[in-house]
């Protein structure tokens, strides 16, 4: 069966926020993580993040699943790192030909995957707690966005669980076809290319029959157009956007107070 478990819970103090006051939260909270390069600000962030997990309604085992893929990137980082990184200062740890590790090493490699995980952490609770009609609303009402890219965004916004059950739909019907990896590791890297690559076809179809019908409406008319549901930014909302910056700077206080601060530049 396709799992349609939703990520927050519906009612949730911060949950009904604004949608561009909590977009515009998660870029100001992110923004300011960007500026150090040490491990102990974003380990600051993330602590706060899952603390106001409970205010947002996200659970924590749905968001651990949803998450997964970051690991993937996580790893990434880890041995481009090991290869490539320029800081190589302290004791060797480990010297086996290219392969050189040293404590500076390991810290860059922490910082960075501490930071990617504080930066993609806001943008999942945004998007896990907004409902893209909402979003999209927002954006031409409070933001003063395009109607064209708002609309698209919010097309765009409802394709993404679609995609995921056209995976979940493509590989069934593979396996009820009698194709099958097995413990092959080639041949699993080879269907999953080749679902990959269907998926991506699928996408660029539905894509283009967005497109087209947006076009058909009018959307690069330039004509005004009223939104249904009506979106207010209230002063609750700008509290929530100073209390992303006030947490960020004081993640980036502590990272200074420890003496651990590394700035991206300078």
């Amino acid at each position: 069966m396709i799992d349609l478990e939703p990520v927050a819970v519906p009612g949730a103090p911060l949950a009904r926020r604004n949608p561009v006051a909590k977009l515009a939260a998660a870029l100001v909270f992110s923004f300011v993580l960007v500026a150090t390069l040490d491990p102990v600000a974003p380990a600051v962030a993330i602590a706060t993040e899952l603390a106001l997990l409970p205010l947002f309604g996200v659970r924590y085992r749905v968001l651990a699943r949803r998450a997964l893929p970051l690991l993937a990137g996580a790893a990434g980082i880890v041995v481009t790192l090991v290869f490539f990184a320029a800081d190589r200062t302290g004791e060797v740890l480990l010297d086996a030909g290219p392969l050189l590790v040293t404590p500076g090493v390991l810290v860059t490699a922490l910082g960075l995957v501490l930071r990617m995980f504080a930066v993609a952490l806001p943008g999942v609770i945004v998007f896990a707690t907004t409902d893209p009609t909402d979003l999209a609303d927002a954006l031409i009402q409070n933001a003063k966005a395009p109607a064209r890219f708002a609309v698209g965004a919010l097309a765009a916004f409802r394709l993404v669980p679609l995609l995921g059950q056209e995976w979940q739909l493509l590989t069934m019907a593979r396996r009820a076809r009698g194709v099958d990896a097995g413990r092959d590791p080639l041949a699993k890297l080879r269907l999953f290319a080749s679902t990959a690559f269907a998926l991506l076809v699928g996408a660029i179809r539905h894509g283009t029959r967005l497109a087209v019908a947006m076009d058909a409406r009018g959307f690069d008319a330039g004509t005004p157009r009223t939104v249904a549901r009506r979106q207010v930014f209230r002063p609750a909302d700008w509290l929530l956007v100073g209390g992303a910056a006030v947490l960020a700077a004081g993640a980036l206080a502590v990272s200074v107070a420890l003496g651990t601060f590394r700035p991206l530049i300078g």
